[in-house]
């Protein structure tokens, strides 16, 4: 996490760039927030005049479908002008540095930057970098966060859950050593008071105790699924296999893929998440992905509301 503060003295929001560290009552405030925006999220045009005449700048230096058009979305809801830029054909390939780009858009007028990088960190150190009254959001840095998609995650939750975490039993299984959502989850989790927050995967997948503190940790899926109210599953990713880190696709889905027969080990209305994009007969089976259990589609609905939500609380102050 950054030394960059990412909340104001008032309390307000500056900067989102991590979960790690926001209190319970800031992120209920942003799922309040989103779920009184959500029926405009995705039609209409009442939030037009919102926040008229600000500007929101994708600074994407990785590549991005759901969370870039999300986001474009989202700006466009609130009113706001939407500014594109695309790092592989932008003055960066002739050698300009990520804070130059970013303060020659910051001069151009631009209010919210939403970033994407590949390097951990990398969006806290163009916050540090930024002027006073610029406010980036993380889009995803690295394998170290994605506070959105954790934000979405635990609205989904909450939604059909209730806001009352110290009842439930959430397990997130996969590659957690890779997944900056994984992260972003476990703080969110941490910081609700979910009542058992379970993890499970291959160990050469699972990442170090700090990350993993305050959950169990199961090397068996069945065990691991056994009861929970929702199963929050990781995509594999493929380049795991050039790295010698998953034997077979077959091995995996046998061993850590969510199938109905695993999925009836948990709780009757047990929720099935996934981030996205899924690897179908991987770590999930298709009928599972589409079945009545499943709200992946909701967390995509789900993700405009946050991050009309999120632009909103830092344009508020």
């Amino acid at each position: 996490m950054s030394h960059v503060p990412q909340q104001a003295p008032d309390g307000g929001l500056r900067h989102l760039l991590s979960l790690d560290g926001l209190p319970a009552s800031v992120l209920h405030d942003l799922l309040d927030r989103a779920q009184v925006l959500l029926p405009d999220a995705h039609a209409g045009t009442a939030l037009r005049g919102r926040r008229a005449g600000r500007t929101m700048c994708t600074l994407f230096f990785e590549t991005s479908t759901r969370t870039r058009s999300s986001f474009q979305l989202a700006a466009t809801r609130l009113g706001m002008d939407v500014l594109n830029f695309d790092v592989g054909s932008s003055s960066t390939r002739k050698g300009e540095s990520a804070l130059d780009t970013l303060r020659t858009l910051e001069a151009m007028g631009v209010d919210v930057f939403v970033v994407r990088h590949a390097d951990d960190g990398a969006v806290a150190q163009l916050a540090a970098g930024a002027a006073p009254g610029t406010h980036l959001i993380n889009a995803g840095d690295g394998r170290a966060s994605h506070p959105t998609q954790g934000l979405l995650d635990m609205l989904t939750l909450r939604q059909r859950k209730g806001r009352d975490f110290s009842r439930l039993t959430v397990l997130i299984a996969g590659d957690l050593k890779h997944s900056r959502v994984a992260r972003s989850d476990l703080h969110a989790l941490r910081a609700l008071g979910c009542g058992e927050i379970r993890v499970c995967g291959p160990a050469n997948l699972l990442p170090g105790e700090e990350v993993l503190r305050g959950c169990r940790v199961f090397g068996d899926f069945d065990q691991a699924i056994a009861g929970v109210d929702a199963a929050i599953m990781l995509r594999l990713q493929r380049e795991r296999m050039d790295e010698g880190l998953v034997p077979s696709m077959e091995g995996y889905y046998r061993d850590f893929g969510l199938s109905p027969e695993r999925l009836a080990l948990a709780a009757p209305d047990a929720l099935v998440m996934h981030p996205g994009p899924m690897n179908r007969g991987v770590e999930i089976d298709g009928a599972v992905a589409d079945g009545p259990q499943s709200v992946v589609l909701a967390q995509v609905a789900n993700g405009v509301a946050v991050r009309m939500a999120v632009m909103d609380a830092l344009l508020a102050g």
